[in-house]
């Protein structure tokens, strides 16, 4: 009896354990992406071809992000990338397709934060002084009630 409630407790923990594969985004179909041709493709078909974009570029609307993105996530730990592509789509001022290009693993960046604060300005108090600092601040009003 003791043997299988182990055996089951420990099936139910390796179970736990195994890993959740999460697709986030939606990379377009190959034959819709090579069937927009550079020059001659315009804004409304690649909308049609390829649905809308994941995004658009922040200070250019000329650039659409297509990105798709699957991780891997075990029990409690952060997930890990397996695999991220974005399909680029650049348009000229014409709203022509101007370029197209897929960007891989390979072509991604780490960006290193930056840890410093901004300061601020002022005093800064302690919640004893938060609490406290009012206290006395406050004049009575007025009362006469008329004139």
């Amino acid at each position: 009896m003791r043997t299988g409630l182990l055996l089951g407790t420990a099936l139910v923990m390796l179970a736990a354990c195994s890993p959740t594969i999460d697709q986030r985004g939606n990379l377009p179909d190959a034959d819709n992406v090579l069937a927009i041709q550079p020059g001659t493709s315009t804004k409304d078909e690649v909308s049609q071809l390829l649905g809308t974009p994941s995004t658009i570029a922040t200070f250019d609307d000329k650039i659409w992000y297509y990105i798709s993105k699957r991780t891997e996530t075990v029990a409690f730990f952060s997930p890990d990338v397996m695999d991220q592509q974005v399909l680029v789509v650049k348009f000229d001022d014409t709203d022509v397709v101007q370029q197209v290009a897929l960007l891989g693993m390979d072509d991604a960046n780490d960006i290193e934060m930056v840890d410093r604060e901004t300061p601020t300005y002022g005093q800064r108090l302690t919640i004893i002084q938060q609490l406290l600092g009012n206290i006395g601040r406050f004049t009575k009003g007025d009362q006469s009630g008329g004139p």
